[in-house]
């Protein structure tokens, strides 16, 4: 095998720099993916693109009958950037605040070193748009993605500042919640500020249902079962109408669990609160509980040959022992269709406390080389497993 080390890092840091500097949200990365295919065809790879929207997917061919899967994320998130690299973001209000660009030069890295050396068997890069809450894994499976380049196992991998460049941590089971949507719509009656008697104030039962939110977790959901609900947003009059009682309030939030029963739980409770607490106060409840990402949960074996592959090449030691996240992933959908593992890779410290979606945070160069390397490593033992 051609020694990952080998590649050309510097021309992948640069990669990475340009697409930092030049970020694009879900589903509009059209300079992204043709830097990818471009990046592919030159190094002789079947490239095909266009699959879930803009999704970009490298076939290394190989012969044999073991195929693997290989993921990396191109979107960037909507936020501006408040970082002063040279590199820093071109575009206003878009910037890669969770090192996506840094996830897809690692993936273009590995597919150098492995046609540099093919395996034996298939290895199919799959460069995935929108997964910052816009559907892309769900868009690409949709659009037959392992029908057309049907795999024996998936991996994911994705940086996580706080732990060293050459640090991996590699877990079964859970590792991301799931992460789904919920509104309510209280409709009351409004009416004068000084006279609420005469209407029904939607106001107040908010705050009752706001209030009684938190009795879910570790009160209907067993205490042992991680869940996560929170109201994020808040709707009701007008800052300059102070003696009005609206006629309605709109709130949303999200709600996360690492379990189908947990996350049906959440969804039964979050609605019987609302519409119980609403007849109750005598006003009506309107409810929508959107599904949005599935739990990532790590299948055992594919696991197994992530974590031999993150022993082999992980200089700083692997961590076996890591928390599961209750950040979502839209990985999930290929785990669903495919046994999958999802590992971390260091990012060093947190500059200045940026973490992922923060405006100051920015994806660590020095751990290239070893992503590249657990890229290139994972694939042939998954190929050989």
């Amino acid at each position: 095998m051609k020694d990952p080390a080998s590649i050309d890092l510097p021309r992948l840091a640069d990669i990475r720099r340009d697409l930092h500097a030049h970020p694009e949200l879900g589903f509009e990365e059209t300079r992204t993916a043709g830097i990818v295919a471009a990046f592919l065809r030159d190094i002789g790879l079947e490239v095909t693109e266009g699959i879930g929207g803009t999704g970009v997917v490298g076939a290394l061919r190989g012969g044999g009958t073991r195929s693997v899967g290989l993921r990396a994320d191109m979107d960037a998130l909507a936020m501006p950037e408040t970082g002063t690299p040279t590199w820093a973001s071109t575009i206003p209000g878009t910037m890669h605040a969770c090192g996506h660009d840094g996830h897809t030069a690692m993936l273009l890295g590995a597919a150098a070193a492995l046609a540099a050396d093919p395996p034996m068997g298939n290895v199919f890069f799959i460069f995935q748009p929108a997964e910052e809450g816009r559907g892309g894994a769900r868009a690409m499976v949709e659009a037959g993605l392992f029908d057309r380049f049907p795999c024996d196992m998936v991996f994911g991998l994705h940086n996580m500042p706080g732990l060293a460049v050459d640090e991996m941590a590699v877990v079964a089971g859970p590792q991301l919640a799931s992460s789904d949507s919920w509104r309510v719509t209280l409709r009351g009656v409004g009416t004068h500020g000084a006279k609420p008697h005469l209407g029904r104030d939607p106001v107040t039962v908010a705050g009752h249902f706001l209030a009684a939110l938190q009795s879910i977790p570790g009160r209907v959901v067993d205490p042992l079962q991680p869940a996560v609900v929170s109201a994020c947003s808040l709707a009701a009059g007008d800052p300059k109408a102070l003696n009005v009682i609206p006629d309605f309030v709109e709130i949303g939030g999200t709600a996360r669990a690492y379990t189908p029963e947990v996350r049906d739980q959440l969804e039964t409770e979050i609605g019987r609160l609302a519409h119980g607490i609403a007849q109750a106060m005598g006003v009506e409840a309107e409810y929508t509980f959107i599904r949005r990402i599935p739990p990532v949960v790590n299948d055992p074996a594919t696991t197994a040959v992530a974590l031999a592959a993150a022993k082999a090449v992980s200089r700083g030691g692997v961590r076996e022992d890591f928390p599961p996240s209750t950040a979502g992933d839209d990985f999930a959908f290929f785990g669903q269709e495919v046994p999958g593992a999802y590992v971390w890779l260091g990012n060093g410290p947190a500059r200045d406390g940026a973490l992922h979606h923060n405006t100051g945070y920015d994806f660590n160069d020095n751990a290239i080389a070893t992503g590249v390397a657990f890229w290139a490593e994972v694939a042939r033992r998954a190929l050989s497993a």
